[in-house]
């Protein structure tokens, strides 16, 4: 691979400074310097996601919780690149700015720990399951109505305790993050599509560039993964043609169709954070599209009156209207 010519001295990567954070920032660290001689430092940013930590970022409001702050320093020039958990990337990004590199994605689903090793369907009636994610309470309230669901924030390692030590009777979380920190054997259960759609970008690491940086597209272009960058790209447009966010239950998740070397399959859904809807569309599309897959997944959606679901929960002004 040649790259072109640049007169920097070093490249520094932008990151929040949690565990996981770091690990994926020097993960795309490794893969840049096996690349590129040029030295590789990482400079850690606190965003306002990882300030507030007491509240439901439901209920925080707004868009860019854990990257405004990283992508303030990028279009400084104070860093080379930010580092993303694609799920926290708004698809409206700041003028000037793409995300141009995706390597390679880890398992997308969610999974369950418990200290009991049961099932999300074998949890005892008036089972205590922890989550903060809106997308992932309505599922659980559309199939176990009887669950009660607790806000849990903080470290991935925090809030794992919180169940294994029996204060929770389970907690929900991505399967990737605690794959990456090799946390893997205290997942209890993989959580099937069947039961829960992922969010966007789950599992897939970004590298957000200035897109007039010829040097850093380059070096993008030769760690991204075409794959997970198309079906990054077919949940990403399932998300920006809906306006959704942290703040809205929807999820989208995308791979080759089992057998297939050129289909895409996309599950997506929409709903009410009580549960008592829930749009669920799957399709298949051509690899070489996937925009066009998000859109065709989009317009069922909106057929089935994702709208009127949505619209009913940007409306909910209150903690209570949200989250009771």
């Amino acid at each position: 691979m040649t790259l072109p010519t640049t007169d920097r001295t070093k490249l520094v990567i932008g990151t929040r400074g949690s565990q996981l954070a770091l690990w994926q920032a020097n993960y795309i660290k490794s893969l840049i310097e096996e690349r590129c001689d040029l030295p590789v430092e990482i400079k850690t940013i606190k965003t306002t996601g990882d300030k507030i930590l007491d509240v439901p970022l439901a209920k925080v409001g707004g868009k860019g919780l854990f990257t405004k702050e990283l992508e303030v320093e990028l279009l400084a020039g104070d860093v080379d690149l930010c580092v993303h958990s694609m799920k926290d990337v708004p698809t409206d990004l700041p003028e000037t700015l793409i995300i141009a590199g995706i390597p390679p994605r880890e398992d997308a689903r969610d999974v369950m720990i418990s200290a009991t090793g049961l099932g999300f369907r074998e949890l005892p009636e008036g089972a205590r399951v922890g989550t903060s994610s809106l997308r992932r309470i309505a599922h659980i309230r559309s199939q176990r109505p009887d669950i009660e669901i607790v806000d849990v924030r903080g470290n991935l390692d925090t809030r794992m305790h919180k169940a294994e030590s029996g204060e929770l009777d389970a907690v929900i979380l991505a399967a990737a993050g605690i794959r990456r920190l090799g946390w893997g054997d205290r997942i209890t259960t993989y959580l099937s599509t069947d039961i829960m759609i992922s969010a966007v970008g789950q599992g897939a690491v970004g590298v957000e560039i200035r897109e007039d940086d010829e040097f850093m597209l380059a070096l993008c272009d030769a760690i991204t993964d075409p794959v997970t960058m198309a079906c990054v790209t077919a949940e990403r447009v399932v998300m920006n043609r809906l306006q959704g966010g942290c703040q809205v239950p929807i999820g989208a998740y995308c791979r080759y169709e089992e057998g297939s070397d050129d289909l895409l399959r996309l599950d997506a859904m929409v709903g009410s954070v009580d549960g008592s809807t829930i749009l669920r569309v799957s399709q298949t599309g051509c690899h070489e599209d996937p925009t066009a897959l998000g859109e065709a997944v989009v317009a069922e959606l909106t057929e089935m009156g994702a709208e009127d679901v949505l619209s009913a929960v940007r409306e909910a002004h209150t903690a209570a209207d949200l989250l009771a």
